[in-house]
């Protein structure tokens, strides 16, 4: 029986800075974010939008098209925790109408945790064949301003509906694991910022690529021509292209030429160039990328897929593209949306920035921006408050 993405789709902050923006303020040339990093805009997520309207905006048209019968799981995954106790995906439950008789979780290990859903939710599908199960990965990326991690900011959510016949992406049973305590990048609770140690971040994420392909490839008696494509997590572009060389010499192909990785992970870096990281999200982001934008039929093929969460986490596994896959997709509707976003000057980047959610305990309303289909509007007794956007 197979079991996968039935259904994707995408969405992010309509707001965006635009790094060179932030290059003139920060005294640096652009190219530095342009060609080191390979970003060019950042998402920026107005005061009342958070992880929970950004997952339901993703998931709504899905739903919609869909339906919500049978959906009797709801995964939602987020390293931007809002509630210590209750789940985000309680909150997006109501706001998406799903049925009662349906369980509701939150999982956290940093950018890892929507693989860590999406593996969830194959699982149980492949219990109850019947059902489905509504994965949310959502994420708002923050660093420190005048930081390094600042240029890679962003935000956006990836919703999947995971069912049996997929009639998108068919998951392979084979895959490869590593698991290690390091402390490359957290986020301890008293902050809002994220804590980030980058150049050993990103030799520990590459150097997980290695150990997961290995235990991939060992396990799945596959070599790096059986994959059509390639798609890592993205906390900023250009390190798909690093991950990916480093994969293919590990494999033993000492000959890499720039030509041969853009061919294996051009594809699916588009959106990330213009969105920053989303975390959970992002390596979905550059599956429905890959996906929109991609001119060859991917019919039959499969494709490879590394997550990556810090401290560490990572996983390398794969699927086949299903017959028929691009009537599934939403691929008008992503880059309408991405082409029609707002663009910010500094300061008013800089002004939502420092307008965190008051702590202080009283009541607040908060104005309306540009949002999706739903917003946060505020905070009444400790308690959050969402509804449909005007």
């Amino acid at each position: 029986m197979k079991v996968g993405i039935d259904r994707i789709g995408f969405y992010t902050a309509r707001y965006y800075l635009p790094l060179e923006t932030l290059a003139h303020q920060r005294g640096v040339a652009y190219e530095k974010f342009r060609t080191g990093l390979g970003q060019e805009r950042m998402a920026v997520a107005p005061p009342d939008e958070d992880i929970v309207t950004l997952a339901a905006s993703a998931a709504e048209p899905l739903l919609r098209e869909d339906g919500v019968e049978n959906i009797d799981l709801l995964l939602f995954a987020t390293e931007s925790g809002i509630d210590q106790s209750k789940s985000a995906g309680l909150f997006a439950h109501g706001l998406l109408g799903l049925p009662p008789a349906c369980r509701v979780v939150e999982l956290k290990e940093a950018c890892y945790g929507g693989t860590a859903a999406l593996q969830l939710a194959a699982a149980m599908v492949a219990r109850r064949p019947g059902s489905k199960t509504l994965v949310l990965a959502s994420d708002i990326a923050r660093y420190e301003l005048g930081s390094p991690g600042e240029p890679t900011q962003g935000c956006g959510a990836v919703a999947m509906l995971v069912s049996a016949d997929p009639r998108i992406l068919a998951l392979d049973p084979e895959r490869g694991l590593h698991a290690e305590d390091v402390m490359d990048f957290w986020r301890p609770n008293y902050r809002d910022e994220a804590l980030v140690d980058g150049k050993y971040s990103t030799r520990v994420y590459l150097s997980t690529v290695v150990e997961t392909w290995q235990r991939y490839a060992k396990e799945s008696g596959r070599s790096v021509d059986d994959f059509a494509r390639f798609c890592y997590h993205l906390p900023f572009t250009n390190i798909a292209r690093k991950a990916h060389e480093r994969l293919l010499k590990s494999a033993g192909r000492d000959a890499v030429t720039p030509e041969q990785i853009e061919a294996a992970v051009g594809g699916g870096l588009a959106y990330n160039r213009q969105t920053g990281n989303s975390y959970c999200a992002s390596l979905y982001e550059s599956l429905v990328c890959l996906f929109d934008q991609c001119a060859e039929n991917l019919e039959g093929r499969r494709l490879g897929l590394f997550s990556y969460g810090s401290g560490c986490m990572g996983e390398f596994f794969s699927g086949v593209v299903q017959p028929g896959y691009r009537q599934q997709l939403r691929t008008e509707q992503h880059q309408r949306l991405l082409a029609d976003r707002t663009e910010l000057t500094y300061q008013e980047y800089e002004d939502i920035f420092n307008l965190k959610v008051p702590q202080d305990g009283w009541d607040y309303a908060f104005a309306q921006y540009r949002t999706g289909t739903f917003r946060f509007g505020g905070i009444a007794g400790h308690k959050r408050r969402y509804e449909r956007a005007a």
